[in-house]
């Protein structure tokens, strides 16, 4: 079975990295998708593409509309959803994520340190499996994929 796989989350460490490296190193047949992970193109992208704003909440609102496609596609398209949450920032994007997952009925696997677990307890309550870091999601992927 292929599996299609939309890795969400924070954008500060190389975790998604370490997830396609392990599926090509490992042959596992997992097509990932992921969002645009460069944050300046991703904040910018709905100035460069629809123009100027003089209002940062319109610059945001444009790029939050004209990325939430690209996110809410590949939810779509996902058998399986990971979403990441780092100890840096607010992730209220990767909430959502998850949230959208939880109601499409997608496969979802979060990861995140033990010490998130309470301001996390609901998203992880709507996982399928929640993992303490990168080398678990992989495992997970590992196991689903085999062949039996």
């Amino acid at each position: 079975m292929q599996y299609s796989v939309y890795l969400s989350g924070e954008i500060h460490t190389d975790w998604r990295e370490k997830i396609k490296t392990a599926i090509k190193e490992q042959n596992l047949p997992v097509t990932v998708m992921t969002p645009n992970t460069d944050h300046a193109s991703s904040d910018d992208c709905g100035v460069e593409i629809l123009g100027p704003e003089e209002s940062n909440f319109w610059k945001d609102h444009k790029a939050a509309k004209i990325n939430s496609m690209r996110h809410i596609t590949a939810i779509q398209r996902a058998d399986i959803v990971i979403v990441r949450f780092g100890d840096k920032y607010r992730q209220w994007n990767a909430a959502f994520d998850a949230g959208m997952a939880a109601a499409l009925g997608k496969s979802l696997i979060v990861e995140h340190a033990e010490e998130l677990t309470h301001p996390l307890k609901e998203i992880d309550a709507a996982a399928h499996a929640t993992a303490k870091n990168t080398e678990e999601v992989i495992e997970i992927l590992k196991y689903l994929t085999l062949d039996y």
